[in-house]
């Protein structure tokens, strides 16, 4: 099971979004393009931006993803 949850994620993403615009994340696709992008770019030799031992690319990947240490750029 994935721990934080996909609706915990989309939280952290559509924080920063005020009352009436869109959110950046509306589906859990989103999540998961996202977070598999950036465990790509690790495998590819990019630095982790979070602390901890994590024994996957895609770990490491959610983690910074929730602590927000990557941010989703919405489409314009």
């Amino acid at each position: 099971m994935l721990h934080p949850s996909y609706n915990d994620l989309m939280n952290v993403v559509n924080s920063a979004v005020e009352p009436g615009e869109h959110p950046v994340v509306n589906s859990r696709y989103s999540i998961v393009l996202a977070t598999s992008k950036r465990a790509r770019q690790i495998i590819d030799g990019s630095e982790p931006l979070v602390k901890g031992d994590y024994p996957k690319p895609l770990s490491i990947a959610i983690k910074e993803l929730a602590t927000e240490a990557i941010k989703i750029a919405p489409e314009d």
